[in-house]
């Protein structure tokens, strides 16, 4: 006779418990059962028998697959993930104890988790405080910078929040059978979407108003933004609750730094509503990550298409990790994420040789670029101009380039090396991260000279570049 298969659903119920704002006393008294009874289970100490199954089905309307479903591996993905990290390179793990470990004591995982993460904002924030920025300087580890805090933030985390993909997944489910976000809106929450000349916005691209149970959306937004918007306005209605759940992970110095980082996840919610998680995620293999395709596909601009790439980190579902940069003509950054293991410049210009920055030629063409650092590393890099603002004569527009790229191992799954060698096989453009880090001593684009080096005196020889350094 075969053995009863018990059912451990400890990281699942907890999940579920805090996505319905509950503690372990409301979830009891809902239940009938103990507060310790529900914390046995949250630990993994007790299993979950049939009738109290079928009792959380009943009482939370829920599918009893999304209880019985991945037992852990969620959280054991992440734990794995996590001990690839070279900190942990001389200690040998054996393949199944991060597994047992994830499934027998949740608890600690989700503990060790946290302090990962929080020793990896450190580093990020010790990276900034090292790099060598002035306090004032505009750098970003000026005290109190709002932006760096929030840059920190979704650093830390790979710019990957499970959490808000499958509550927005959950959420496209709901949307798809009123056919728009826009009819969900107003069946869901009596809310009709209005579109509007700008006069009327007065210097706003989208308002809630709720004395006439109305959207209101600038006319001359693209219809991708105005679909980004009303997904914007919906994550902030209904995932406000794992917004929040994310937001509680961060510890933040500013209050501007909290408020630029909610705003981030709202964003998040917002494209994976759009795009969510799974048919993404096939999606993108199918069109070997062709970005322009994907987003005719989702209805998505190809800046948020390019931005959604960045984010498909879902321990047990990884795809091609991504970078992510925005840039003005002026070469200010406007937003960065870092999927890949990208040595972004915290401060000062980037490269000049990356054509991110010549991007500008060739507007809303595609150029594709092979990258190699100081140090040996080499990436692919696709980038593109985008532009914001208004879609009317007379409106400012505002131009900004793009560039998406991923380390050279994993360019061969994308489109765009489709037909050429393999990344080793080609030569690459040498680029620094920043002028002040880059050692090439021979580079004719420098504007400053790097640091620990001696300059040499030009009054017998003047360099083709435009500093000349001591051997030593």
């Amino acid at each position: 006779m075969a053995t009863e298969r018990r059912l451990y659903v400890g990281p699942s119920l907890r999940r579920l418990r805090r996505e319905r704002g509950l503690t372990q006393s409301d979830m009891a008294a809902d239940l009938e059962v103990s507060p310790s009874y529900i914390a046995l289970l949250e630990r993994n100490h007790r299993p979950l028998t049939a009738e109290l199954l079928l009792r959380l089905s009943q009482t939370y309307q829920l599918d009893m697959s999304t209880l019985a479903g991945d037992g852990g591996a969620e959280d054991r993905a992440r734990l794995q993930g996590v001990l690839k990290d070279p900190l942990f390179a001389d200690i040998d793990f054996q393949t199944l104890e991060a597994g047992d470990v994830a499934t027998n004591f949740p608890g600690i995982t989700e503990a060790f988790l946290r302090l990962y993460t929080a020793y990896q904002e450190e580093q990020l924030a010790l990276a900034d405080r090292g790099a060598g920025a002035r306090p004032g300087a505009g750098g970003d580890s000026d005290p109190g910078d709002p932006v760096a805090e929030s840059r920190r933030f979704l650093a830390a985390r790979r710019n990957s929040f499970p959490l808000l993909d499958d509550a927005a997944e959950r959420l496209a489910q709901a949307v798809a059978a009123h056919d728009t976000i826009a009819g969900y809106l107003k069946a869901r929450h009596n809310l009709r979407a209005r579109r509007v000349p700008p006069k009327v916005m007065v210097g706003s691209t989208r308002r809630l108003d709720w004395h006439r149970r109305e959207i209101l959306l600038d006319d001359e937004l693209d219809g991708a933004s105005q679909n980004f918007q009303l997904a914007l306005q919906l994550a902030y209605l209904e995932l406000k609750v794992e917004i929040d759940e994310a937001l509680a992970d961060g510890a933040f110095e500013t209050e501007s730094g909290e408020r630029l980082t909610r705003m981030a996840l709202a964003g998040y919610a917002a494209a994976a509503l759009i795009m969510p998680y799974s048919a993404f995620a096939r999606a993108v293999e199918a069109r070997a990550y062709d970005v322009e395709a994907l987003g005719r596909q989702f209805g998505a601009s190809f800046e948020q298409t390019a931005h959604r790439l960045t984010t498909l980190q879902k321990p047990g579902q990884e795809r091609v990790p991504f970078f992510f940069i925005r840039v003005d003509e002026a070469g200010n950054v406007s937003k960065r994420l870092d999927g890949a293991g990208f040595p972004f410049a915290r401060h000062g210009g980037g490269c000049p040789l990356w054509n991110v920055h010549q991007a500008f030629r060739t507007p809303r063409q595609i150029v594709t670029q092979w990258l190699e650092l100081p140090d040996g590393q080499r990436f692919f890099s696709i980038a593109r101009t985008v532009t914001a603002g208004g879609g009317g004569y007379g409106r400012p527009r505002i131009e900004r380039a793009i560039a998406l790229g991923c380390a050279a191992d994993h360019a061969h799954k994308l489109i765009y090396t489709q037909g050429q060698p393999a990344g080793a096989e080609i030569a690459a453009t040498p680029i620094g991260v920043t002028c002040r880090l880059c050692q090439r001593t021979e580079c004719t684009a420098r504007s400053e000279p790097p640091i620990g080096r001696q300059i040499l005196p030009d009054d017998i020889r003047r360099t083709t570049a435009p500093f000349g350094f001591s051997d030593s």
